[in-house]
């Protein structure tokens, strides 16, 4: 992934992990979906995180969770 989608600044919402331009945390967006909600309600929910970046962000999450999965087993 070329572009950066999510970060982490102390300076914003207290450091936890956001959608870059954004004061969104990811974490929202996770809740929206473990509540069986679809990316769609929560893009209108918070406009100003794109589809694409929450696309690109589930994407890492996979790519990071697939890795994690290789170093324990």
């Amino acid at each position: 992934m070329s572009k950066q989608v999510i970060h982490r600044d102390p300076e914003i919402y207290s450091g936890a992990t956001v959608f870059v331009g954004t004061r969104v945390p990811l974490s929202f967006m996770f809740d929206y979906l473990k509540a069986g909600e679809s990316i769609e309600t929560f893009i209108d929910q918070y406009p100003s995180v794109s589809r694409e970046a929450a696309i690109a962000a589930l994407q890492l999450a996979g790519q990071l969770a697939d890795n994690h999965a290789r170093l324990v087993c």
